[in-house]
């Protein structure tokens, strides 16, 4: 109990210490409004691929669809601070969006989750185009394939901040929950977990809807950044990007989502000078990782301050 309250601790001094130090930095000019914004796109990253990571990487299942509930976060945003353009709107918005996302999951979850490998991939791939179409043809609600605009920007850094610690601490408590143990079951073996009792639909459709609103957050968090919404910006290449977040950083652990968004975040940043070459540079980065790392860079670990403290109070005993 010691152990985990000095981890816990310590875990609450770095995020604050984190924060006060970006705050510092971005307060006298040190960091710019550039620099900000890349700082909101690497948050919003580290939502969605924590999300991607909790389906593929701890339920062992193969989303293609985090795009399309990211689009719904980000289009029940745009309207309804329309409507109410005040903060309490804003996070208004968010509840709404959250809760079609968790409605939706449930309700395409039970058929889908059924599948396994590329039959899933497709069958939730299909999910997210049929809600992107469905926004093209929203009619005067969604204004269609131009999309919306003139959304006023409720997104700043530190909300983005707020909400990436939330959720990942939401998330780790919900995988060292008897549920997340259920759920990491399921991934080692489905027929074992199912044999001990695991209902392995109902945890499936749990995680998915769990990752779906996490998705619908970051759509949120997104139009409040960007100011504007339009469908593409929700096609598949959207899901990949994060699935490769997922990868990259080891499926199965989240800190190592955090630290590949971080990198590629960064990479993407400092390749925007070589724009004739950015993505062959990018995309080499990554072949390179997945040839000598193949399971990520952290792999299924976690960064753990309480087993820090456990092996010096080895060493010290």
């Amino acid at each position: 109990m010691k152990k985990n309250s000095k981890s816990i601790l310590s875990w609450l001094v770095i995020i604050v210490a984190i924060f006060l130090v970006l705050n510092l930095l971005i307060g006298k000019g040190i960091l710019g409004p550039y620099y900000v914004q890349i700082l909101m796109g690497i948050g919003i990253s580290i939502i969605m691929a924590m999300g991607t990571n909790l389906v593929l990487g701890y339920s062992g299942q193969f989303p293609l669809g985090q795009a399309g509930f990211m689009a719904i976060g980000a289009y029940s945003t745009a309207i309804v601070t329309k409507a109410m353009p005040t903060y309490l709107g804003f996070y208004v918005s968010m509840v709404l969006g959250i809760l079609i996302a968790g409605i939706i999951a449930i309700i395409v979850g039970f058929p889908t989750l059924r599948l396994k490998g590329d039959y899933l991939a497709i069958a939730t791939l299909g999910i997210a185009e049929i809600i992107r179409i469905a926004i093209v043809n929203g009619g005067d609600l969604t204004n269609g394939a131009a999309g919306l605009t003139g959304v006023l920007q409720y997104t700043t850094w530190p909300v983005v901040y707020a909400f990436v610690v939330f959720i990942a601490i939401m998330m780790l408590n919900f995988l060292n929950s008897p549920v997340g143990r259920q759920v990491i079951s399921i991934r080692e073996d489905e027929i074992a977990a199912e044999s001990m009792g695991v209902n392995t639909t109902v945890i499936k459709v749990a995680t998915f809807a769990f990752a779906g609103m996490t998705a619908s957050v970051a759509g949120s968090l997104y139009v409040g950044y960007i100011g504007t919404v339009v469908p593409k910006d929700f096609t598949i290449m959207r899901s990949i990007d994060y699935l490769i977040i997922a990868v990259l950083g080891g499926l199965g652990s989240m800190t190592g989502t955090i630290v590949a968004a971080l990198v590629l975040g960064g990479l993407n940043m400092y390749l925007q000078n070589f724009s004739e070459v950015r993505m062959i540079i990018y995309s080499l980065a990554l072949i390179l990782v997945m040839v000598f790392k193949p399971g990520g860079l952290l792999g299924t670990k976690e960064l753990s301050l309480s087993k820090l403290f456990e092996k010096k109070t080895k060493e010290v005993n």
